[in-house]
């Protein structure tokens, strides 16, 4: 297959609620869409960057910069018409694993369509349903924060995550706990603790809870191993883990019991795949977490998660959880059971609605061989 041009669009859509993490609150999202053609097929990949260096130190800028000067000319010059020869290709380039995944998403997409088949199918997945969950972000009350929940709940969601920082972590999780004793829920501190909060972090044992996800630095492993020794509710790792060795050594150090598998995080499906078989070898549940996706993104992550070892409730709630209007159709719904359907046409299996991709877009540019 050889890849005839090669667009990148810089969008911006609003949330149709904010969303607020220990990294601050967000009302909508900036993100580029990587759209590769070749014999009369796209490919659609995310780049899920954000615009500030928050979760990652890559950005919508950084990204736009690696994906112009480096990624898509070796493309072009390497004559690469196929995701695995483009992750191969892109290691010798250090970091930007998100631009990186967006590109090599992108190809992924185009490859299935030119084959005719779902993504899952080149993955070797094998569910048909993936069973969804719904992030809350920290929200101005309590009160609010419980509200939001019932809605989620009445919606069909079964598994809540919550988002905690000092200072709103113990009471938010017991005022959960009250109104909500049975309820599947997790919590999901993004790094906002030290080694120094262990004892309060322990506290949080008294709640049930399915996880507590990445209490510490991403860099931390060895006080997360600390900390995981001496709780019984099992860390799940995210920033930390980068790459299969990552993921590994998070495993040989008893870091955690858990891995959240992004895709951009990791750099692309080719290398999350190697996580999720590590995982597997070594009897460690994954699941795919979500980073404020478009239907784009999120249709790749449902391809993703029907690998076999995706054995946790994902972040991946339906369109109407973010969006006003997604940019694809079908766009993507939560189904009785708490479960959302794999795509099955060819590639990502959604089309991306061009009027609504214009709309959206603040700046594109093409590049070809």
């Amino acid at each position: 297959m050889k890849i005839e041009r090669i667009k990148l669009s810089l969008l911006e859509l609003d949330y149709v609620h904010f969303f607020e993490t220990s990294f601050g609150r967000e009302y909508g999202r900036t993100f580029i869409i990587v759209t590769a053609a070749a014999d009369g097929q796209r490919g659609y990949g995310e780049v899920v960057a954000s615009a500030a260096p928050l979760y990652s130190a890559e950005t919508t800028t950084t990204a736009w910069h690696v994906l112009k000067d480096f990624f898509i000319p070796m493309v072009f010059a390497e004559k690469i018409g196929g995701p695995e020869g483009f992750a191969k290709a892109a290691r010798r380039f250090r970091g930007h694993p998100m631009a990186k995944a967006g590109l090599e998403l992108a190809l992924w997409d185009l490859e299935a369509k030119s084959a005719g088949v779902p993504l899952a199918q080149l993955y070797g997945g094998t569910k048909t349903e993936i069973e969804a969950g719904v992030s809350c972000g920290i929200e101005d009350s309590l009160a609010e924060l419980l509200d939001r929940i019932a809605a989620f709940l009445a919606e069909g969601y079964r598994r809540i995550k919550i988002k905690i920082k000092p200072g709103w972590d113990i009471e938010a999780c017991a005022a959960v706990r009250g109104r909500f004793p049975e309820l599947a829920l997790q919590v999901d501190a993004n790094g906002a603790y030290t080694i120094a909060d262990k004892e309060r972090l322990k506290k949080l044992d008294v709640f049930g809870l399915k996880m507590v996800e990445q209490p510490f630095a991403p860099y931390d492993l060895w006080d997360h191993a600390r900390l995981q020794g001496e709780m019984r509710t099992p860390i799940c790792l995210d920033e930390s883990i980068v790459s299969e060795t990552s993921a590994r050594q998070a495993l040989e150090m008893k870091s955690g019991r858990i891995i959240n598998i992004k895709v951009g995080r990791v750099g692309g499906m080719v290398e999350a795949r190697k996580i999720h078989d590590t995982c597997q070898a070594s009897g460690i549940p994954v699941w795919c977490g979500g980073m404020l996706e478009s239907g784009i993104g999120r249709a790749h992550n449902l391809h993703i998660a029907s690998l076999p070892n995706f054995r946790l409730p994902n972040d991946l709630s339906a369109s109407n959880r973010y969006w006003k209007q997604d940019l694809v159709e079908p766009e993507i719904v939560l189904e009785k059971g708490s479960l959302i359907r794999v795509p099955t046409g060819p590639g990502i299996g959604v089309t991306p609605v061009e009027e609504r991709m214009r709309k959206a877009t603040l700046r594109s540019e093409v590049f070809t061989g």
